[in-house]
């Protein structure tokens, strides 16, 4: 017995084939996803760690040392000459040890004199609660001092009774005793054309407002805060 033989009929095969496609990713569309999710982490990655490092800048540009101490010292000078005696202020240039009173140079009668220190002279005490008419005594021009200056490169004040005052009349060693000294700032410097406190004289008479001028560097990144400010002296004591 003869069975038929169906001539192959590849139309036929692929209509009744039972085998199926089981779904997936080319290995071109799983390189090009890879390629594609790396960008996307890369592009990530960058943009949070120029955000850490910008927020980083400005986190120190507030609160470095050298932010802090320059505030300190702008904030301690003003609030002393604040309340100083407008009439009874010094100016010194240093030399050695020695606190030389400054004076101008051009005999102009208007000046601007520099010098290495100042000298505040201001009151620190109450008025007399035994004296019913609360009677200042007007022979006194002040009964404390505060002297600025620089040792070495650290911003100093002295803090002292008045009399006798941080020098003596005409110039010499500042006083030691019964003073109380702060260090406002280090790594201190000022311009090598001035000195850094300046004020402005009218025929030899100070006007009453004394300016500051020095640059704090910071030691680790050499980053610098500068204070450029003046105080105006308002008590005129006495009158």
């Amino acid at each position: 017995m003869h069975r038929a033989v169906r001539p192959f009929d590849l139309e036929y095969c692929m209509q009744n084939s039972k085998s199926k496609f089981l779904p997936g990713f080319t290995l071109v569309e799983l390189v090009v996803g890879m390629t594609v999710g790396t960008i996307v982490i890369l592009s990530t990655g960058v943009l949070l760690v120029s955000g850490h490092r910008a927020w980083r800048r400005t986190y120190d540009s507030v609160n470095k040392k050298i932010i802090h101490q320059a505030d300190l010292a702008a904030t301690v000078f003003g609030s002393v000459a604040r309340k100083a005696n407008r009439l009874d202020y010094k100016l010194y240039n240093i030399s050695g040890p020695d606190f030389i009173p400054a004076l101008g140079q051009d005999l102009q009668p208007q000046e601007v004199v520099f010098g290495d220190a100042v000298e505040f002279r201001y009151w620190d005490v109450e008025l007399d609660k035994n004296d019913s008419h609360k009677v200042m005594d007007v022979t006194k021009p002040a009964t404390a001092y505060a002297l600025f200056y620089l040792d070495g490169d650290i911003l100093k004040v002295d803090y002292g009774p008045y009399p006798p005052g941080a020098v003596s009349d005409g110039g010499g060693m500042r006083n030691t005793g019964n003073v109380t000294t702060v260090a406002l700032a280090e790594n201190v410097s000022n311009d090598a054309d001035c000195r850094p406190f300046s004020h402005t004289t009218v025929n030899g008479v100070g006007q009453g407002s004394v300016r500051v001028n020095i640059t704090l560097v910071d030691p680790d990144d050499n980053d610098t805060a500068r204070i450029e400010t003046a105080a105006l002296l308002h008590n005129v004591w006495p009158r």
